[in-house]
């Protein structure tokens, strides 16, 4: 038996949520995997500071991960999971170990900056669907990702 979910948002809404979600899971999943193999494979003379930087980062992308997996949950859908569902959601390709650090850190930025657009417009469509848990999560997220962009940005000496 199913339980009906009535939190004022309609089942129609709460699906288009959750699919949207379920990109932003995706998307955020990639640039977590990413940065944590460029974690492991950077080297160079900074290779210390990108060290750090990049673990400072993949750290707090996993606990996001949950925080949009469960939010998925609470509107009643399943959350995607394993490594083909999340390849066919996502638009963040697989990085390159063998690229130098500086080619390493503008990928994540414009991955970074991809998942802000991703979470955009989620953050539109649950606006629009009177959503404002999803909003307030998705306002969060693009904080956050903003931020590792800008971070990245001026590593590399960018305005």
């Amino acid at each position: 038996m199913t339980t009906k979910i009535d939190t004022g948002i309609t089942a129609g809404d709460r699906k288009s949520v959750s699919e949207s979600l379920s990109k932003a899971l995706a998307d955020s999943y990639a640039v977590y995997l990413k940065t944590h193999g460029y974690h492991w494979n950077v080297r160079g003379p900074n290779f210390s500071a990108y060290h750090v930087l990049f673990m400072d980062q993949y750290t707090e992308m996993w606990a996001a991960l949950d925080e949009i997996a469960e939010r998925i949950r609470a509107l009643g859908q399943l959350a995607p999971q394993g490594y083909t569902a999340f390849a066919n959601l996502t638009s963040i390709r697989d990085g390159d170990p063998e690229q130098d650090a500086e080619g390493m850190i503008r990928e994540l930025m414009r991955d970074h900056e991809t998942v802000c657009a991703t979470a955009r417009d989620v953050l539109d469509l649950a606006d629009e669907a009177g959503d404002e848990v999803t909003v307030d999560l998705m306002t969060q997220r693009l904080a956050a990702h903003e931020k590792h962009a800008w971070m990245l940005r001026a590593t590399l000496g960018d305005k």
